[in-house]
């Protein structure tokens, strides 16, 4: 179901009316309670007044006591009880409800909105009853199934009800184990088909996408459950049985797949499966040639009596295959012929492929999950949904924290607000694993300084470098006796070469011959503070504790281990043109980051590092070296005229003087007057803190274009620390709000403010943002040129900018009010621009200023002594205004003066009615 037309609409409503008033009250109720999960998520991301407005107009009974509930409760509690109330109201109220979904769907286009209505509209009532009845109750199964179904439920039990929390690293705490139905904290899971084209490190880019997302996933992404994943979906008009589940390293992909497993093993998830198979990719590593009936009684051998019987019925089999992106078998979509035999031996590979083409068991269902940089290599038509795992927002975060800290409700408080006031470290929280490793850090922080009340906060982590040196010096000061001091520092330069190794050929998990290979001593209990060892029957692999842990160590050896031939290989590779990817941007920040002596300070205060036996000395070689390899890739920083990619790693470069923490280095770097366009790019909050940051450390800088860069509240409040440096600033067409202006406003009114042109044109202010910028103004003596056009100021508060900018201090000459929705009734404060003296050119076309305040427009001529062009077209003045306007160029020598006879005759804005 398309959004329907304004010439149809109206049509379109009376027909879906008349559907859902043909249900009997049990139908309606049925299929209400069925789409529960997604109306409340709608109701929670449309806008309430408009929403509210709707319900009204349709006599939805209480709405009145709604209204404030969304500011008091929260928008999750509101969208709960309303939903709720809806449906305790009876039949009409819930057609009324659905009935103003669907007239908001126009205005409101939300995936998850025309989802739920396209399958209202589309899918039989009786479709929907047997699909509702047979996820609630189950296939029946002859009594010898249902028997070996109880068996395998319990075994499913047995291995998803428990999570377990890792001990910190280095301490003699004991591994605990927490019920998933008590620990489990919700993941964004979102739908998106842009999974493929990768230009830089993909936990970078997709925490910029999640960034993003956190605001935009209202009118852009159909965010989806797991009850969602296999319904029916309008983008494909069928039920997808083939699935592609995304999500960068740590992001919850596993235990995702185990709480899905465990709701089904209680009943509560996609009773039509009668069988679930949850295979791990690196416990099928060593699996060389078998049937699928082999692979499946391999690890389910409970099965073994029925299993010729469950294969038979494949539409109500699931097949769940975790972490692609480990698999040591290639996937090869073309060459191989499909097989339709299940007791015919096969790669594993070749087993994927023909259980994802549906050749073999044609009708299960198949979910796979895997890292983002997997898929570049995967033909994307095998797949019929994409999903991507966005991981936590800001509540999922939050409630993380509290979890993590359950007894102890001030240390939770306090950790969540050290990193919430850290943007490096926040930004990247959306992972759960790296939520894991910032809580473990903070804990051990502060829980030294309980015991050691002479330690400042100066040790808290405030860049990411920062976080994993205090994370991996807390590890080392657990082994500080003298007699472990050389092994354990035999071992670290083991660890961390094994590191380098897997970062520069793309390996995260590693076989016991990789280790015995770099001399990484397995029988050293230090090494399970760093890697995590998987046993499986016949064999052992090892994996780092994250994928981040194994770039931090990658990028401490060469610091503590220095070969310049080996440094200068690695840097060579993380900047080769075949990745560009970017798969090794967070091994070069850490590299970066580790230059920088106070964060270095931090490892040095292990006691490993102390005394005469210290476990290892910094290098500065290494240091100079990195900074000339700088030198060389630094000059696409002052290229004028950059490409997607090149802005990318201009903002990568940022990233490496970021981490580094090096006001000096940025001097050098990037001299004086540079000019910076980042228009029509995605920035993330991460990168406009490090924007900030090169704007203050730099010198001079000339200029600054975020154009249509669509920045969110969050990311306006992180530039405003640097925005000041700057001398021209474009910020045009980027939804500006009101409350954004207070972080320009804090820029202007800084004291050392270079802000000479700024441009504001193209957004969503209001008058209500007029008295924060006049009082920015006030303080300002840098101005030269404002331009605001294109946003709608009119209103009480207006005349408060206009008094700002009239006063005899400011210093504004050029000043753009043009298509800012004025009227006669804002024109009088306007006269008062006369006693700006410095005040040089003046446009106010496309405005309705009307013959009723044209009086107002000719005083302000008349008093003007400073002006010398004046724009005051498309007003909607009469032929005889308009002759009087023409008649003051003659009374006003130097005066130049365009106006139009009126609007209508004037539609359209000159082509540099923008320009600063």
């Amino acid at each position: 179901m398309e959004q329907p037309s304004e010439e149809n609409d109206e049509d379109n409503l009376q027909k879906f009316s008349q559907k859902l008033n043909g249900y009997k009250m049990h139908e309606l109720r049925m299929m209400y309670e069925y789409f529960r999960d997604d109306l409340i998520y709608i109701v929670q991301i449309l806008n309430t007044h408009s929403f509210l407005a709707e319900l009204k107009s349709r006599n939805v009974p209480n709405v009145e006591t709604y209204e404030s509930m969304k500011e008091n409760l929260g928008a999750s509690v509101f969208s709960v009880n309303l939903v709720q109330g809806v449906f305790e109201a009876g039949k009409e109220a819930v057609i009324g409800f659905l009935e103003c979904l669907y007239s908001l769907q126009t205005s409101h286009p939300h995936h998850n909105l025309l989802a739920v209505l396209w399958e209202i509209q589309n899918v039989e009532i009786k479709t929907l009853k047997e699909q509702i009845i047979v996820d609630e109750n189950r296939h029946p199964l002859d009594p010898e199934i249902n028997e070996i179904q109880d068996k395998h439920k319990k075994y499913l039990l047995d291995t998803t009800q428990f999570l377990v929390e890792c001990k910190p690293p280095g301490t003699t705490l004991k591994r605990q184990d927490f019920p998933i139905s008590e620990r489990f904290v919700n993941l964004v899971v979102v739908s998106t088909e842009q999974l493929r084209h990768r230009t830089q490190h993909e936990l970078i880019e997709i925490g910029e996408k999640h960034e993003s997302y956190l605001c935009k996933t209202q009118r852009a992404l159909e965010r989806v459950s797991p009850k969602r994943l296999f319904r029916w979906c309008r983008q494909i008009k069928q039920v997808p049985n083939v699935i592609m589940i995304s999500g960068v390293p740590g992001i919850g992909k596993t235990t995702l797949m185990q709480k899905f497993v465990f709701d089904w093993v209680r009943g509560e998830l996609y009773q039509r499966f009668s069988f679930v198979f949850f295979f791990k990719f690196r416990e099928l590593n060593r699996l060389e040639e078998v049937s699928l009936e082999e692979m499946i009684l391999q690890q389910y051998p409970h099965l073994s009596s029925q299993l010729e019987n469950i294969l038979k019925a494949p539409e109500q089999l699931l097949f769940i295959f975790d972490g692609l992106d480990e698999s040591r078998h290639q996937l090869d979509f073309e060459s191989r012929p499909p097989n339709t035999n299940t007791k015919q031996k096969q790669g594993l590979g070749e087993i994927l492929v023909n259980l994802l083409r549906q050749s073999l068991l044609k009708g299960c269902s198949v979910l796979v999950t895997s890292r983002p940089a997997k898929l570049v290599s995967i033909d994307p038509h095998i797949f019929q949904l994409f999903c991507e795992i966005m991981g936590f927002f800001h509540e999922e975060r939050k409630m993380y924290f509290e979890q993590f800290f359950v007894d102890d409700k001030k240390l939770a408080e306090r950790s969540f607000n050290h990193v919430r006031d850290n943007e490096a470290l926040y930004t990247f929280c959306y992972i759960p694993s790296y939520c894991w490793i910032i809580c473990t850090v903070l804990s051990m922080c502060f829980k030294s300084q309980q015991t050691n009340c002479n330690q400042s906060e100066l040790f808290l982590p405030k860049t990411v470098t920062q976080l994993f040196v205090i994370f991996i010096s807390n590890i080392l000061t657990n082994h500080s006796q003298e007699t472990e001091r050389e092994k354990a520092k035999k071992l670290l330069m083991a660890v961390g070469w094994l590191a380098e190794f897997g970062v520069m050929n793309r390996l995260i998990v590693f076989e016991e011959r990789d280790l015995e290979s770099l001399t990484v001593d397995t029988s050293l209990h230090l090494l399970t503070s760093f890697m995590v060892e998987s046993k499986q029957l016949a064999y052992v692999n090892y994996s780092f504790l994250h994928l981040t842990v194994q770039e931090f160590m990658a990028a401490l050896v060469h610091h503590v281990d220095y070969k310049p031939e080996k440094l200068q290989e690695a840097l060579k590779k993380a900047k080769s043109k075949s990745s560009r990817d970017g798969h090794a941007e967070i091994f070069l920040r850490f590299l970066f980051g580790l230059t920088d002596g106070s964060t270095m300070a931090l490892l040095k205060h292990s006691s490993l590092h102390q005394g005469p036996s210290k476990i290892f000395t910094f290098s500065d070689e290494a240091s100079r070296h990195i900074f000339t390899w700088l030198h060389h890739v630094s000059p696409l920083v002052k290229k004028t005229s950059k490409d997607a990619w090149e802005r990318r790693e201009t903002l990568n470069i940022f990233n490496y003087l970021f981490e580094s923490r090096n006001k000096e280095l940025v001097s050098e770097i990037l001299g004086q007057n540079l000019k910076m366009d980042f228009s029509r790019f995605n920035l993330s909050p991460l990168d406009c803190t490090v924007l900030a940051y090169i704007l203050k450390s730099c010198k001079e800088p000339e200029s600054l274009d975020l154009e249509k860069c669509f920045l969110e509240t969050e990311c306006w409040e992180r530039l405003s620390p640097g925005l000041h440096a700057v001398q021209t600033l474009r910020l045009n067409l980027n939804e500006l709000k009101d409350e954004d202006i207070h972080s320009i406003a804090k820029a202007l009114a800084h004291p050392d403010c270079r802000i000479q042109n700024l441009s504001l044109t193209n957004n969503d202010l209001t008058s209500k943002c007029c008295s924060t910028l006049a009082s920015a103004i006030y303080e300002n003596v840098s101005l030269i040129s404002l331009d605001l056009t294109f946003n709608n100021l009119t209103g009480p508060h207006f005349s408060d900018l206009i008094a700002a900018l009239s006063s005899p201090t400011c210093s504004v000459k050029h000043l753009e009010l043009c298509a800012l929705k004025l009227t006669h009734e804002d024109s009088e404060c306007l006269v008062s621009l006369s006693n700006n003296r410095n005040l040089e050119y003046l446009n106010l076309s496309h405005n309705s200023i009307t013959d009723a305040g044209s009086g107002h427009i000719k005083d302000l001529i008349e008093h003007s002594s400073s002006l010398k062009e004046f724009m005051v077209g498309a007003n909607g003045f009469s032929e005889d205004v308009v002759k009087e306007l023409q008649d003051l160029i003659n009374a006003r020598q130097g005066l130049k003066i365009d106006v139009w006879q009126s609007q209508a005759e004037n539609t359209a804005l000159p082509e540099n009615v923008t320009s600063i």
